[in-house]
C-alpha cells in the first residue's frame, strides 16, 4: 500500500508551524512542555538473582531505574506491591524479576499474570520470552499464553506445562476456575499473581474482578498455596486503597515520585474549539476540529492515534479523518478505526498494520489506551475529555514511547467537564482528584460470583467469601431459588446451568445483545453491546456503524438478543435517549443542617426509551424522528440527592432565583385530556403511544409563562391552554422540545453542572451516572437534584458524591463563574433560549446562596 507522504515534517517542525499559526494558538489554552528526564538509577536488590542480574546488563536494562529497585526488593522480601509510574517506565520488570527468580529457585513455582485485554497479553507474552531466551531458560522456564484463541489442541500442553500462565480476567472466570482440577498443578504450586493496569479495574468490571479474585483465592487456599501480588497502575488518587479493595491484602506502593525512568520531551496542548456564537456560548464542533488537527499531522506524514470517546464518535470520526485524507490525495484505507466489537483478526491486523507503518492513523476507543504494542506513534489527538484523568495520560502516552519528541493534542468539547478542564489545565498537571472507586460486595455482582463459587468448591456453613463474612443468608437464599441443596452442613452446587457462562465481568448485567448482518441471506456476527444499552443503540431504525460503514438495524428480538442489520449508505445517525423516573426506596444517611440539604441510598430506577431522532452528518439538523417500541429497563441503584430547605426556598423564590411550580389554571385537567384525546394517546412528534403507568406530557408551543396568568388576578390560561396551543409529547420528545427551546432554571442549570463536573472526582464516565432534576420532590417535598449510579445495585459512586457535597459546589460554582458565555451555554448550565437569558446569573447566585449556607 503506497504511504500517503505529500510533504514529510518531522514532529518539532509540525509543533513549530503550529506555534506560528495565530488562528490555532488562538484557541490554545494550555501548551505544557514537558521536558525531558534524566534517568535514575539504583543498586540491584541484595537477593536478586545473579543470572537475572546478568541478563539484565546483556539486554541492556541494567542498572535499575529506582522505582524498579524498590518494588523488586518488596517483592522480594514478601510484600504484596503496586507500582504507580509513567508510561514505558519499565513496570514489567517490576513483578517479571521476582516472578523469575522464584521459578528459577524453585522448579514447581508457578505464576499467573493477568492482564485486562488479550492484545496487552500475547504482547507481554512476547517480553517474557525473550527474558528468558537471554537466561537460557526457555525450556525450564515455559510461558503460555492461554485465552480465548488458544487452540482446543494446544490446551491441554498449555495446563501440563506453563509455569508462567498469562490469560485475561475472563478467561480466568470462564475457563479456569470453573475447570480448576485440570489445573491443579498450577493451584498447588502458585507464588505470584500478577494483575497489570489496575486502573482499569473499577466500577462494575473492578467490582467484578475483586469477586474474581476472591474465587481464585479461595481455590489456592483448597490446594494450599498462598501467592502474593504484584499490581500495576497509572496514577490515580488512590492506588494503594484500589489495590487493596481488590485483592483484600495489604499492598507497599510504589509512588510516581520514585519514577526513576527517562523520559523524552513531550509536548502536551489543551485546544478548545473556536467559539461561533459569543452569546450562547456554543463552539465549533469537536469532532470537526479534532479531524482538522490529525489531518493537519497526517499531511506532515506524522503517524497518529485518534482517541474517540464511544463508539459512535470512533466512527463518525474515522469518516471524517478519511474524507481528510482523501481530499488531499491520499488512500484513506491508511486510517483504520480500532474498537471494542471489532473481531480479533481485525485488531491484530490494525495492530500489525501500525507497527508496520502501513497504518498511518487510527481512530480508536479506549480500547487502544492501554499497553498494546502499536510501535512508535508522533501524536496522539484526543476527541473529547476521555472521562478521567488516568484515560487521558493513557492515551497521551500511546505517543512517543520510542520517539525523540511527541505531542498530544486534547481537542475539548463543548461538554461542562471538558470546559472545566480547558478552564482550570491544573487538574491535569498537578496532583489528581479522581478516585477508582469499587464494591465488590453490591448484591447483584456478589450473588453471581456466588453461584460461580459454589459450582467450582461447596461453601462450608461458617466460611466467608473474601471479607464478606454475612454469607450464611445468601447461601440460604440461592438454596431456596435451587441453585445450592445443603447437606451435612455444607452448600453445593444442583442446578443443570454453567453460572460462568451467563456472567460477564464487563456489565452489571449478564446479557448481552449480538449484532448479525443479515444481508447476504446467513446471518454473520460483527459486534455486540451490553443489553442495557441496546434499547438506545440496537432500536428499530437504529444506524448501527462497524468500522465506517453504516449498517441499519431491521430487527430487535428482544427476548432472543439478537438485532438483525443491513449495510446501507446514509448521511445520518441515529440518537435516542431514555426517560426517567425514580423512587427513594430507603434512606442511608442525610444531613438537613444547611440550607443546601443532602442524603444517599436506595432507590428504584424505571428507564424508558420512546424515540430517537435521525441527525444529519457534519450540520447536526434533525432529520426526523422515530418510535422505539421496547419495554421499560427497571433496577434498584443507589442515589445521592440534595434539595433546598423551605425557608431557603420561600426566599429565593421571592429574589426570583428559584422558579415555582407552574400553576396552569383552574380548568388544565380538562384541557389537558382534550389534547391526549385529539392526539389518541400518541406522541405527535414520533409517534409513539402512552407505556403503562405513564401518561404522555402535554407541551406549550408558546410557552405558558409568556400568556402572564397570575392566579386570583386573571384568565390568561384560558388562552394559553387552547387546543392549538397544546400537543402531546413522549417524555422524550418532550426533553427535547424544552431543550431546543432553550428552557431552563436556576435549579436546572445547577444539576447541569453538577452532573457533569461529577465524574472528574469519581473517576467513571459521565454515563455512569443519571440524574434528575424536581421542582417539587414528592419525597424531600422541595427543589430537588438526585444523580443516581447507573449500574444495578450501585458501584460506591452515591456515597462518594454524599462526601463530596460541598466540593461538588464549589466545583460548579467555579464552572460556571469562569465559563466566558454571556447567558448560560452547554458548556456550564446547558442549553440556554431567548426567554432565559438570566439563567446562568441566577444559577451562579443559586450556588452562592447554598455555598454561603446560614447566610440566606
Amino acid at each position: 500500500m503506497d504511504r500517503y507522504n505529500p510533504k514529510a515534517m518531522s514532529i518539532k517542525e509540525v509543533l513549530e508551524a503550529l506555534q506560528r499559526d495565530p488562528a490555532f494558538m488562538e484557541n490554545v489554552t494550555a501548551w505544557e512542555r514537558l521536558p525531558a528526564r534524566e534517568a535514575r538509577y539504583a543498586d540491584f536488590p541484595q537477593h536478586l538473582d545473579p543470572r537475572l542480574i546478568s541478563a539484565l546488563r546483556a539486554r541492556g536494562t541494567a542498572p535499575l531505574f529506582i522505582h524498579q529497585a524498590a518494588a523488586v526488593e518488596a517483592a522480594l522480601s514478601g510484600e504484596n506491591v503496586v507500582v504507580v509510574t509513567g508510561t514505558a517506565s519499565g513496570k514489567t520488570l517490576c513483578y517479571n524479576l521476582p516472578v523469575l527468580q522464584a521459578a528459577l529457585a524453585d522448579s514447581e513455582a508457578r505464576a499467573l499474570y493477568l492482564f485486562p485485554t488479550k492484545a496487552l497479553a500475547q504482547d507481554q507474552a512476547s517480553a517474557l520470552a525473550e527474558m528468558l531466551q537471554t537466561l537460557d531458560a526457555v525450556q525450564q522456564v515455559p510461558v503460555r499464553t492461554y485465552d480465548g484463541d488458544t487452540p482446543s489442541a494446544d490446551r491441554r500442553e498449555v495446563r501440563d506445562l506453563a509455569r508462567i500462565l498469562i490469560t485475561n480476567p475472563d478467561m480466568l472466570h470462564m475457563g479456569i476456575l470453573p475447570h480448576h482440577p485440570s489445573w491443579a498443578t498450577l493451584f498447588e504450586n502458585l507464588q505470584w499473581i500478577v494483575l497489570d493496569e489496575l486502573h482499569v479495574y473499577r466500577g462494575v468490571f473492578g467490582s467484578n474482578v475483586a469477586n474474581l479474585l476472591r474465587r481464585l483465592r479461595r481455590i489456592c487456599h483448597f490446594y494450599g498455596s498462598d501467592p502474593k501480588f504484584a499490581l500495576t497502575s497509572a496514577t490515580i488518587a488512590n492506588p494503594r486503597e484500589l489495590a487493596e479493595k481488590l485483592i483484600e491484602a495489604p499492598v507497599r506502593l510504589i509512588p510516581p515520585d520514585l519514577d526513576g525512568s527517562p523520559r523524552a520531551e513531550k509536548h502536551v496542548i489543551l485546544y478548545n474549539p473556536p467559539v461561533i456564537d459569543a452569546a450562547l456560548g456554543i463552539r465549533r464542533a469537536y469532532t470537526l476540529e479534532a479531524t482538522r488537527i490529525a489531518v493537519r499531522f497526517l499531511q506532515a506524514d506524522v503517524q497518529i492515534a485518534v482517541f474517540a470517546r464511544a463508539r459512535l464518535t470512533t466512527e463518525v470520526l474515522l469518516g471524517y479523518v478519511r474524507d481528510g485524507v482523501e481530499d488531499g490525495g491520499g488512500d484513506p484505507q491508511t486510517i483504520r478505526g480500532y474498537r471494542g466489537g471489532y473481531l480479533p483478526l481485525e485488531r491484530r491486523e490494525i495492530e500489525q498494520g501500525l507497527r508496520e507503518g502501513i497504518v498511518r492513523g487510527v481512530v480508536a476507543t479506549n480500547a487502544l489506551e492501554l499497553g498494546v504494542d502499536i510501535g512508535q506513534l508522533g501524536a496522539a489527538v484526543i476527541a473529547g475529555y476521555p472521562g478521567t484523568i488516568a484515560s487521558l495520560w493513557q492515551q497521551a502516552g500511546r505517543a512517543g514511547r520510542r520517539a525523540e519528541a511527541s505531542a498530544a493534542v486534547l481537542v475539548t468539547s463543548g461538554a461542562p467537564l471538558d470546559q472545566f478542564v480547558a478552564a482550570n489545565p491544573r487538574y491535569l498537571f498537578e496532583n489528581p482528584p479522581e478516585h477508582g472507586l469499587i464494591n465488590p460486595n453490591n448484591l447483584a455482582i456478589l450473588l453471581r460470583h456466588l453461584r460461580c463459587a459454589a459450582f467450582e468448591l461447596p461453601f462450608a456453613a461458617d466460611e466467608n467469601f473474601g471479607s464478606f463474612e454475612e454469607l450464611r443468608e445468601l447461601l440460604d437464599f440461592l438454596t431456596e431459588e435451587g441453585s445450592l441443596h445443603r447437606s451435612n452442613g455444607n452448600y453445593r452446587w444442583m442446578a443443570d446451568a454453567y453460572p460462568a457462562e451467563a456472567v460477564s465481568l464487563r456489565t452489571g448485567e449478564n446479557a448481552t445483545v449480538v449484532i448479525q448482518d443479515v444481508s447476504d441471506g446467513r446471518p454473520k456476527v460483527i459486534g455486540e453491546v451490553d443489553r442495557a444499552t441496546a434499547p438506545i443503540l440496537l432500536h428499530e431504525g437504529a444506524v448501527y456503524t462497524h468500522e465506517g460503514r453504516t449498517h441499519i438495524v431491521q430487527r430487535l428480538d428482544w427476548e432472543k438478543a439478537i438485532a438483525e442489520v443491513s449495510p446501507e449508505r446514509v448521511d445520518y445517525y441515529t440518537d435516542a435517549s431514555e426517560a426517567i423516573n425514580l423512587e427513594i426506596q430507603q434512606v442511608y444517611d442525610a444531613d438537613e443542617s444547611l440550607p443546601a440539604r443532602r442524603a444517599h441510598g436506595w432507590a428504584q430506577i424505571t428507564a424508558q426509551a420512546s424515540s430517537y431522532r435521525k441527525v444529519k452528518r457534519y450540520t447536526h439538523e434533525t432529520l426526523g424522528y422515530g418510535e422505539i417500541d421496547l419495554p421499560p429497563r427497571q433496577f434498584e441503584t443507589t442515589a445521592y440527592w440534595l434539595w433546598i430547605g423551605p425557608q431557603a426556598v420561600d426566599r429565593l423564590e421571592a429574589e426570583g432565583v428559584l422558579i415555582p411550580p407552574n400553576d396552569y389554571g383552574p380548568d388544565w385537567s380538562h384541557a389537558r385530556q382534550a389534547a391526549l384525546e385529539r392526539d389518541e394517546h400518541h406522541c405527535r412528534q414520533c409517534g409513539a403511544p402512552e407505556r403503562e403507568g405513564r401518561s404522555h406530557d402535554i407541551h406549550h408551543i408558546r410557552p405558558f409563562r409568556k400568556y402572564g396568568y397570575v392566579p386570583g388576578e386573571n384568565r390568561n390560561d384560558r388562552e394559553a391552554n387552547q387546543l392549538e396551543n397544546l400537543v402531546t409529547l413522549c417524555p422524550a420528545c418532550h426533553a427535547r422540545a424544552e431543550a431546543a427551546r432553550g428552557t431552563r432554571s436556576a435549579l436546572g442549570g445547577l444539576a447541569y453542572s453538577l452532573r457533569n463536573i461529577a465524574p472528574l472526582f469519581l473517576m467513571c464516565d459521565p454515563r455512569d451516572i443519571g440524574e434528575l432534576t424536581e421542582t417539587r420532590s414528592k419525597e424531600t417535598k422541595g427543589p430537588t437534584i438526585t444523580l443516581f449510579d447507573r449500574a444495578p445495585e450501585g458501584l460506591g459512586l452515591a456515597e462518594r458524591l454524599y462526601d463530596l457535597h460541598d466540593q461538588l459546589l464549589e466545583g460548579a460554582l467555579g464552572l460556571v463563574r469562569k465559563c466566558r458565555c454571556r447567558d448560560g451555554c452547554p458548556a456550564c448550565v446547558g442549553p440556554v433560549g431567548p426567554g432565559g437569558r438570566e439563567v446562568k446569573a441566577l444559577t451562579a447566585q443559586l450556588l452562592e446562596a447554598l455555598l454561603e449556607g446560614g447566610a440566606i
